[in-house]
């Protein structure tokens, strides 16, 4: 297997390069298990993310990350855009979403009626592992606005390919696509 080594705020990660059924391949960024490397990626992005009132991230590559970013930050509770619907969301909303670069189909966020209230009227952060083509974010944009927040940041670890060209996104680290 060939990887992709790439510098994030100081730690070194080795990323395999998996292929897509799209016919390109992808640096794939996986923090799920690592807690050292999530840690180092919370402290770096919690720093950039003082100014938010709230943060909100999509399960379930940006859950840990967030959660770790949240607790820098001192915030007790943080928002989850779900991907199915869970019992405790028929009260909620939820939002179709185009399709992004890994799930390849249309998708559809849900947000519990509890996270839509923690961010109305809040300045929100959204926090995720990558961004790249910018549909799951775009997802998450409109999400804030219905629920009544004020997007305020969009913080990644990664910035894949012309994502790193985008004026509206902090991140750590920038990764190719492999073409």
């Amino acid at each position: 297997m060939n990887y992709h080594t790439v510098n994030i705020a100081g730690f070194d990660a080795h990323l395999p390069i998996l292929p897509l059924p799209s016919g390109i391949s992808i640096a794939f960024f996986n923090l799920h298990g690592d807690s050292e490397l999530t840690e180092h990626c919370a402290k770096a992005l919690a720093q950039k993310l003082t100014d938010c009132d709230v943060l909100i991230t999509a399960e379930s590559k940006g859950l840990q990350l967030t959660h770790c970013v949240a607790r820098e930050l001192g915030q007790r509770y943080y928002a989850v855009a779900r991907k199915s619907k869970k019992l405790y969301m028929q009260d909620g909303i939820e939002l179709k979403i185009e399709s992004s670069i890994t799930t390849g189909k249309e998708q559809t966020f849900y947000l519990s009626k509890h996270d839509a209230e923690l961010i109305k009227g809040k300045k929100v952060g959204i926090v995720d592992d990558v961004v790249s083509t910018g549909a799951s974010l775009k997802g998450l944009e409109q999400l804030v606005e219905k629920a009544g927040g004020i997007v305020h940041k969009k913080a990644f670890v990664l910035a894949e390919e012309d994502a790193a060209n985008r004026t509206d996104v902090i991140y750590l680290a920038q990764i190719p696509i492999f073409k």
